[in-house]
């Protein structure tokens, strides 16, 4: 089995970037959604209510992030990696409080203009760690504003799997993962419990459940109804849909396309 993709996701909910060497620590790859966009009460925007957020493209820089529309390339904005207001936001990613650190009154200006809803990019404030659920933990890991956990895998022979059974094929893009690998069996990846990837240890801490919003096209910013139909016939358990396994890492350092996983 070796690794076939790696993926970040700077600012939660936007596009993803695709690298081919990333450098894994506690709280997830170095940059992965070290930023998110809040509402007026510090609350997450995420594509499940602004599926135009999928719109919204990033790319990594020397010092800090480009962020365009994909429609409109030309219209962009720049996000140096160290910028903030030093005002501190309280905000929520589901269930989680976690104190941020507000970027910039421009940036925000830009961002809503292109949501067309009043919204604060905020960032992590390494001071304010957000810890994951205590029955996951190793060595009380805390994550950046991942939905729950640091690191996504999925095996790409199991999009190919879902792929066989839909009308139109999807990209793996729909499920935001950090790490995707081939050489083994459609959801091979259900039965992991401890890997390594390269030289880096890694926990399988529980398989992820999906939602509505693997079902916004990437590239239209456009919902619909597949994925979720069809994987919820075959993927279904205790009432949710599930795709790709969860991770935290046990140690840190580099991770590239093609190291080999095992199973240990």
């Amino acid at each position: 089995m070796k690794v076939s993709q790696i993926n970040i996701y700077p600012i939660k909910s936007l596009g993803g970037i695709n690298l081919m060497e990333a450098n894994a620590e506690v709280s997830g790859f170095r940059y992965d959604r070290n930023w998110m966009l809040v509402d007026q009460n510090g609350k997450f925007l995420t594509q499940r209510s602004f599926p135009e957020m999928a719109l919204l493209q990033v790319e990594l820089q020397e010092n800090g992030l480009l962020v365009y529309h994909q429609l409109n390339p030309d219209d962009r904005i720049e996000i140096p990696f160290h910028e903030n207001t030093g005002k501190k936001i309280e905000g929520t990613v589901w269930d989680d409080s976690v104190k941020t650190l507000h970027v910039s009154a421009k940036i925000d200006k830009w961002f809503s203009a292109q949501l067309k809803t009043n919204c604060q990019l905020v960032k992590m404030d390494l001071e304010n760690k957000r810890y994951i659920e205590g029955k996951y933990k190793v060595n009380n890991e805390h994550v950046s504003f991942a939905d729950s956990m640091p690191f996504l895998i999925i095996g790409q022979s199991s999009l190919d799997d879902l792929n066989s059974k839909l009308k139109e094929p999807i990209a793996m893009e729909r499920f935001r993962p950090n790490l995707v690998f081939t050489g083994a069996l459609p959801f091979a990846e259900d039965d992991w419990d401890n890997i390594q990837i390269g030289q880096l240890r890694f926990k399988v801490t529980k398989p992820c459940a999906r939602c509505m919003m693997i079902t916004i096209d990437q590239k239209t910013g456009t919902k619909g109804k597949e994925p979720l139909t069809t994987l919820s016939q075959y993927r279904k358990v205790d009432g949710k849909v599930l795709f790709g396994q969860n991770l935290i890492a046990l140690d840190k350092g580099s991770i590239a396309v093609g190291n080999i996983i095992k199973l240990v």
